[in-house]
């Protein structure tokens, strides 16, 4: 019994013995002072290769990159319907087909028109007859041969024809029949459609022998010489986008190949996605480009001075930009900093009311001191 108890006794014996100098190792074990301070020794220094500088002020050229889509103007997107509808007789218009301003791109038949074109020749026909017989009712009012009131019925009833003849001439005009043309032996059936404007055809909606109401459209085309860029633009950005500004833009789907652009409307308002419209003109008619296509665009502002540090000086970790500043020549301190425009080797750091002026930091050597710093927090 003695003998288990001495072996028990001997066991604690070493073990609290071993429990503290475990705990003496521990102590002497080198704390760091702070989790983002890094400290080398002369050889380290010098194998990690690192250069201390300064925050310099530089002019930087700031880009802005933004999406889009190729858009047409109201004025640059024609419907084309029938204001007294009919039937449609002929056409060989298909989307794509392109047409010249003025061109016959449809042929309307109905009775309607035969029945227009009826009334104006008849009305044409009576006022002819009213005027001579308002000229005659004058000079015998005149002469006291009549009384006044027969001359003042005929020139009432003159004055109304020549209302209804006023109002069949301009309908005659809105199907593209000339009044001063027309005449019994050219009355007809048929009616053509002309093209407003010099462009391309995207939708046809109709076919021969359909019957179309004066709301349907029939066609839609599009001049290809005035279409442009709609640019979508973040809150933060618009302010920056004036009339007159230049830049580049290109399809999606071949960015190798830009179109240069001037902004002609930046929008006032601000929708529900916190972002706005831009406008833009091709400087060159681009007759390949069509409406609906996305675009990538790039704009660069004018230059402006800001603090800035070279690449080599910025390290990225998790996520987020970092920089090292010198606290003595072996010590160095991770700091978290907001980087802005990169240009030319330099990049922007954005004022987040720290001066960092007079604060030496390193500028070669970054990584280095991130492996370090990393190595030492996995151990």
């Amino acid at each position: 019994m003695k003998v288990i108890i001495k072996y028990i006794l001997t066991a604690v014996v070493l073990t609290a013995v071993s429990c503290k100098n475990a705990a003496v190792k521990e102590e002497e074990r080198p704390r760091p002072a702070n989790d983002s301070t890094v400290t080398l020794n002369a050889a380290q220094l010098k194998n990690a290769g690192i250069k201390t500088g300064s925050v310099t002020m530089q002019n930087l050229r700031a880009t802005i990159r933004v999406n889009g889509a190729v858009d047409v103007p109201p004025q640059s997107m024609v419907s084309i319907s029938f204001p007294l509808g009919g039937y449609l007789k002929s056409t060989s218009l298909l989307p794509g087909s392109s047409v010249r301003k003025g061109e016959v791109i449809a042929i309307m038949e109905d009775q309607n028109y035969v029945q227009l074109q009826q009334d104006y020749l008849t009305a044409k026909a009576k006022m002819e007859f009213l005027q001579t017989d308002m000229q005659r009712q004058k000079e015998l009012s005149e002469a006291d041969a009549t009384s006044k009131k027969n001359y003042q019925l005929v020139l009432s009833d003159y004055k109304t024809q020549q209302v209804l003849l006023k109002s069949l001439e301009e309908k005659l005009r809105i199907i593209e029949i000339n009044p001063a043309r027309l005449n019994v032996q050219n009355i007809s059936r048929d009616v053509p459609v002309y093209s407003p404007i010099n462009g391309y055809v995207t939708k046809v909606n109709v076919n021969i022998g359909k019957y179309v109401n004066p709301s349907d459209v029939l066609f839609e085309l599009v001049d290809p010489d005035d279409i442009h860029a709609s640019i979508t633009v973040f809150e933060k950005d618009i302010n920056y986008f004036k009339k007159g500004m230049k830049g580049k833009v290109s399809l999606v789907d071949d960015p190798a190949k830009t179109y240069d652009v001037d902004v002609i409307l930046v929008t006032k308002n601000i929708n529900d996605n916190r972002s706005g419209l831009v406008h833009c003109h091709f400087d060159n008619p681009i007759h390949e480009l069509l409406p609906g296509m996305f675009l990538n665009g790039v704009f660069e502002l004018d230059n402006k001075k800001v603090q800035a540090v070279t690449e080599e000086s910025v390290v990225r970790y998790h996520g987020k930009d970092y920089l090292f500043a010198a606290k003595d020549s072996n010590v160095f301190v991770m700091m978290p900093v907001q980087t802005g425009n990169r240009e030319n080797g330099y990049v922007e750091l954005i004022q987040d009311g720290r001066d960092w002026t007079n604060t030496p930091i390193v500028t070669g050597g970054a990584y280095a001191l991130l492996s370090s710093l990393k190595n030492r927090m996995e151990e």
